[in-house]
């Protein structure tokens, strides 16, 4: 792919569909303090309108809060918020929320500047719907960079879509006929899909909690505890 770079001594305005390499994109985003997300996938940028309170607000510290249960309970975690992911040199998002594995165990790292430096093991975005590029172009993206688990909240929808690697592939994980969906990269990582659509925070936590009590997630603790 060209990118497009410039030799001007001022920083020009980062602007929607550029097309430029993860430096210039990365010179041209710190020249903008004001300017709240702004992605590069595939080489081009991407800056997403701002969002809405039912819509994506709120559903995004909902499921804030049920990885940090999670995290704050499971050794060895470490999650944020609207952190800039470098994938490789032409994909760098800026995912809703992610949960990373620390150390030797985990795919990532926090580079000295603070920026995540390859693929979180869990990733979580909030879309409007299935024609969002969450499913699209970040799905690709994400799936060839090798994150692991992919959720995505598809608020207009009313659906969750939890993708796991298998084979270099995502494929889509099944609820249970509890309602729960279950992660296969964090045992006791579970997610009461009915608990999120009604924005239930209490039976959110409670499943979670439910899913910490099983002998997967004792395993999983002591692995990483060690």
């Amino acid at each position: 792919m060209a990118h497009l770079m410039t030799t001007s001594p001022h920083t020009p305005v980062l602007r929607a569909g550029d097309t430029l390499s993860r430096d210039e994109f990365e010179r041209r985003y710190s020249a903008m303090p004001d300017q709240k997300k702004a992605e590069l996938l595939e080489g081009v940028v991407y800056m997403p309108s701002p969002v809405r309170y039912q819509q994506h607000g709120n559903p995004h510290l909902l499921l804030g809060y049920w990885l940090v249960t999670y995290a704050e309970s499971t050794p060895g975690l470490s999650y944020a918020t609207d952190a800039t992911v470098r994938l490789d040199l032409d994909n760098e998002p800026q995912p809703d929320l992610q949960l990373r594995i620390e150390g030797p165990h985990g795919a990532s790292r926090v580079d000295a500047d603070g920026y995540v430096a390859g693929p979180p093991e869990l990733v979580v975005e909030i879309a409007a719907s299935s024609v969002s590029y969450d499913l699209h172009q970040k799905w690709n993206v994400y799936r060839r960079a090798g994150v692991r688990e992919y959720v995505v909240l598809r608020t207009e929808d009313a659906a969750i879509d939890w993708f796991v690697q298998r084979g270099g592939a995502f494929e889509r994980i099944v609820p249970g006929a509890d309602g729960m969906l279950r992660s296969e990269v964090f045992p006791g990582l579970w997610l009461d899909v009915a608990a999120v659509l009604r924005r239930d925070s209490a039976a959110v936590r409670a499943g979670v909690l439910r899913g910490m009590q099983t002998a997967e997630h004792a395993a999983f603790c002591a692995e990483h505890r060690a």
